[in-house]
């Protein structure tokens, strides 16, 4: 039996602050082999999830502490939608079918999900990045994050340059 405690979950916040990244993993399952992949998330307001897809798998996510925005996008980078998960909005989870193009935007430090999709985990092949979206590290990354603060639907995702 594993338990998951608030200290769990605190250890986990106290390490996103820590990591350049801003964010930590806590693996659930036992391998990469698994085939239901399961962890805990914990990230920092500014941390670059950047825009990916999960091409043939689907992603089952649970907000468990602070709160984010998601947004999907078309494959121009054009956003479909916004939503608010967590925090003081109605909805504490959500499911992204596969290929559907989505970034995560933390509002709160230290702000945790639960995620769950099919294993087992193929680094090569587990997602897919947007062309028009900035690798992590790239001077373009705190612009992208600006904008997608207040992109609204409707609005194209700035291209890299």
């Amino acid at each position: 039996m594993k338990l998951f405690t608030q200290t769990l979950l605190d250890e986990l916040a106290a390490r996103a602050a820590a990591s350049p990244r801003g964010r930590a993993h806590h693996p659930v399952h036992v391998s990469d082999s698994d085939p239901v992949q399961r962890f805990f998330v914990a990230a920092n307001r500014g941390s670059y999830f950047r825009p990916h897809r999960h091409v043939t798998r689907s992603e089952l996510t649970w907000v468990v502490r602070g709160a984010f925005s998601v947004l999907t996008f078309d494959i121009e980078g054009r956003v479909l939608a916004r939503y608010e998960v967590g925090g003081n909005s109605p909805a504490t989870g959500y499911e992204i079918p596969a290929g559907t193009w989505h970034t995560l935007l933390p509002q709160t430090d230290g702000a945790t999900f639960l995620e769950i999709k099919e294993g087992p985990y193929d680094p090569a092949s587990s997602a897919e990045f947007a062309a028009w979206s900035p690798a992590e590290g790239h001077a373009q990354v705190a612009s992208l994050l600006t904008w997608a603060h207040s992109a609204k639907p409707g609005e194209v995702a700035p291209r890299v340059a």
